[in-house]
């Protein structure tokens, strides 16, 4: 079971060149992309009978996997569920923390009760791939920073195979990206995909053919990169500008402030525990 965003969808890597359109706008999986999901599951395939369901959406954030996906992944038992999504809410002037916490606890107790093994993922800087300037890749940064709390947090809670893609070097290498530089391109649907393979063979699931690291298209050119940015890129930071920039701004001026004084009252916190679901995976339904 795969919920999540674009990069779940598969966008960046077009299946057998059957989609040019590298900007995923309400990409739906299946409809010309292949992704690391699909890799994976057909790399389970080797070994066990998959039934593979993909309900990720093209631009989803954490309020629409929970309110949209989650209730399409029925009522049967699951083995294995990736959740990966949050990089759109970083990128939006409604960005808050702690509704993407409770969509993403709501998530993961609905999966794990049923007896998922959670996917998850701690994401990278991605403003260092965008080659945005210091005031806005920061900023942006700190929002990933707090996604990734949320991460933790689950982790610490449910369980699971976590991949820190910032322990992946090759994240910051162009050929890893599509032209676009959000979505991964076929290296990095690849990579993603065998990531997470290696982690279910260490707990002792049998893949008798991992996904290929090999790939069999081209990364992107320099003409292709900076076709995308006139044609997709530039009218794509107009309409993010409108939700980034602005936050930015107060974020850079506030660095210039002096800082307040903080309370040196601590709050308590309740946490109720949640039995993990590293339970070993016989007969794989993804």
């Amino acid at each position: 079971m795969a919920l999540g965003d674009s990069t779940t969808v598969g966008v960046g890597d077009p299946l057998n060149g059957t989609t040019t359109d590298l900007s995923g706008a309400g990409a739906r999986p299946g409809q010309g992309w292949r992704g690391w999901a699909s890799l994976l599951a057909d790399a389970l395939g080797s070994s066990h009978r998959v039934t593979f369901s993909n309900l990720a959406t093209s631009g989803a954030t954490a309020p629409m996997v929970a309110a949209d996906q989650l209730p399409g992944t029925g009522t049967g038992p699951i083995d294995l569920a990736s959740l990966i999504v949050g990089v759109n809410d970083t990128l939006r002037s409604t960005f808050d923390r702690s509704e993407i916490r409770d969509c993403l606890q709501y998530c993961a107790e609905h999966l794990t009760a049923r007896g998922a093994l959670l996917l998850t993922v701690r994401f990278h800087d991605h403003g260092q791939v965008f080659g945005l300037p210091s005031w806005l890749r920061l900023p942006l940064w700190q929002r990933i920073e707090q996604v990734n709390t949320v991460y933790d947090d689950l982790h610490s809670r449910f369980g699971g195979i976590r991949i820190d893609m910032a322990d992946y070097p090759e994240v910051y290498r162009r050929d890893f990206w599509s032209v676009d530089r959000l979505h991964p391109g076929e290296r990095g649907h690849r990579r993603l995909a065998r990531a997470f393979s290696d982690e279910l063979h260490r707990r002792g699931t049998r893949i008798a053919v991992p996904p290929e690291l090999d790939c069999a298209g081209e990364p992107p050119t320099r003409w292709a990169d900076a076709l995308w940015m006139v044609r997709e890129g530039v009218p794509w930071l107009g309409r993010r500008a409108g939700d980034l920039t602005p936050w930015a701004a107060r974020m850079a001026l506030s660095q210039l402030r002096p800082p307040t004084p903080r309370s040196t009252t601590t709050p308590s916190l309740t946490r109720t525990a949640v039995p993990s679901a590293d339970a070993e995976v016989q007969r794989v339904r993804a």
